[in-house]
């Protein structure tokens, strides 16, 4: 591994491969985070609604993937807080390090507080620490390149490979210690994960130099009650939608969307007014909202896999591998190993094509009705029944999945960091995650129509959505490039 050249503001200016030498410490921790992550979204719907005598907690299915979808959405709606801390408390790095601190104890709560009350801890940590770390680890990143750097998109590309390292042997472990002992030893291998990663960031810290240790919008003391007010009155409401009803768990993957939806909307008109954005900053902004729906989109689908294909692996798959049966939760390991194979291909494509690749829009397209396509897919297997959808069939149907995620999402996170304005850099990505968070609640509650006796008419219509979705964002292209204002 050649480690040359100069870079400013990094240790000595060294480089790997080319990048800067502090890709290798966060393509390390969110790794590890993503590891921690999946293997335990991977068993959690299971866990929610198998029966008590196979180790769950005996929930009705729909609900237990409108939860799946809603912690999803949580998680992300989360990422507004991290970013918050980073711009007004912490900084970027320091909130890195505390947010994979309140991962790991969410893990431990899972793996030894038994129940609902484990459940409930256990997510509510995971999500607020997921949140921190997820926002302003991809933001931080976006900091070791200048904005019109060509190596930008392969740097994140690669940096999108470590999430599925850590996304494809993630759910393995977990999978194989939730069908051999129990979830709680699943849950508990989550936390073993996250602590490996914060412990490789602590003894590479240095590689990240100056990046992300300045707080670029520090909160005057003044203002600290004032915060703290709105925190408690937040957490005070919450509590007054679930005692009184108004929340419940049948419905809290459409009550996390519209809260979603309802604070991107703020959140663009508090950024495309602020008197600390500048005019060239605001255009960009209007050019970010059609790549925010059309992310969305491609996230309500995607996300399935850990709410109705998780069902349709359970249910309708044939794992048997040459007399042994896989368990059921490898369906989220299958995507994974496409994105490992096909990562390294996409980041020299990339960085082959330079000022030749396809503009970010059409990138963009290109992700949404390919997710669309691979939906289409499960069509031919839509009149079967029981488990004869073969394991082989699926992993076809996950390559195209793999390649539409390719095409949009670590592209999504290098082009946020680059129209994002200055002085909202990492609420910017949080603002990103919002449609992420978006997507993966709506798959929450897409589950709730999902029918394996009507799997045609479900697949079906999603996946033209999609398609259509994706040709309307192809057909504006132009339009978003010129508002871009010089973003590639």
């Amino acid at each position: 591994m050649a480690v040359t050249g100069h870079l400013a503001g990094t240790p000595a200016g060294r480089t790997v491969f080319g990048h800067p030498i502090g890709l290798t410490n966060l393509f390390g921790v969110e790794l590890w985070e993503r590891f921690s992550f999946y293997g335990m979204l991977t068993i959690l719907g299971y866990y929610l609604y198998y029966s008590l005598t196979d180790g769950g907690l005996g929930m009705p299915k729909a609900t237990a993937t409108g939860i799946v979808g809603a912690y999803g959405g949580l998680v992300y709606l989360a990422t507004v807080l991290g970013g918050w801390i980073a711009d007004r408390v912490l900084g970027m790095e320091r909130t890195v390090f505390y947010g994979g601190l309140v991962v790991m104890c969410g893990h431990i709560a899972l793996a030894f507080v038994p129940g609902f009350s484990g459940v409930a801890v256990g997510l509510v940590l995971v999500a607020l620490g997921s949140g921190a770390l997820k926002a302003n680890a991809s933001s931080l990143l976006g900091t070791l390149y200048e904005k019109d750097d060509p190596r930008s998109d392969g740097g994140f590309t690669l940096f999108y490979l470590g999430i599925n390292l850590g996304g494809f042997i993630g759910p393995l472990v977990t999978g194989l210690l939730q069908t051999r002992i129990g979830f709680h030893w699943g849950f508990g291998a989550a936390a073993v994960g996250m602590a490996l990663g914060l412990t490789q960031y602590v003894v590479f810290r240095r590689n990240l130099g100056d990046h992300g240790r300045t707080v670029p919008n520090p909160l005057p003391r003044t203002a600290i009650g004032w915060y703290a007010g709105v925190a408690v009155i937040t957490i005070a409401v919450a509590a007054v939608a679930f005692v009184t009803g108004l929340v419940k768990l049948s419905n809290l993957s459409q009550v996390t969307t519209g809260v979603l939806v309802a604070a991107a909307v703020a959140y663009f008109i508090v950024m495309l007014t602020s008197s600390k954005v500048i005019p060239i900053e605001r255009t960009r902004l209007r050019a970010f909202i059609p790549l925010f729906i059309a992310n969305a989109v491609f996230w309500s689908l995607f996300q399935q896999i850990f709410t109705v294909l998780a069902i349709y692996s359970d249910e309708r798959m044939n794992w048997s591998i040459f007399g042994w049966t896989a368990p059921s939760s490898w369906i989220g390991s299958i995507e994974p190993v496409w994105i490992i194979l096909l990562s390294p291909l996409f980041a020299l494509m990339w960085t082959r094509l330079g000022e030749r690749a396809p503009t970010t829009p059409r990138k963009f397209a290109y992700g949404v009705i390919g997710m669309g396509v691979a939906f289409l897919l499960f069509l031919p297997m839509s009149g079967t029944t029981g488990k004869a959808v073969p394991a082989l069939w699926v992993l076809g149907i996950m390559a195209v999945f793999a390649i539409s995620e390719l095409m949009l999402s670590p592209i999504g996170l290098s082009v946020t960091t680059k129209l994002a304005p200055e002085a909202f850099r990492a609420q910017m990505m949080a603002l990103y995650f919002f449609s992420v968070g978006v997507g993966t609640s709506m798959s929450g509650v897409l589950s709730g129509f999902y029918d394996p006796a009507h799997e045609f008419a479900y697949f079906g219509s999603l996946g033209v959505v999609a398609v259509c979705v994706g040709i309307g964002v192809f057909a504006l292209s132009p339009w978003i490039s010129r508002l871009m204002e010089g973003v590639h």
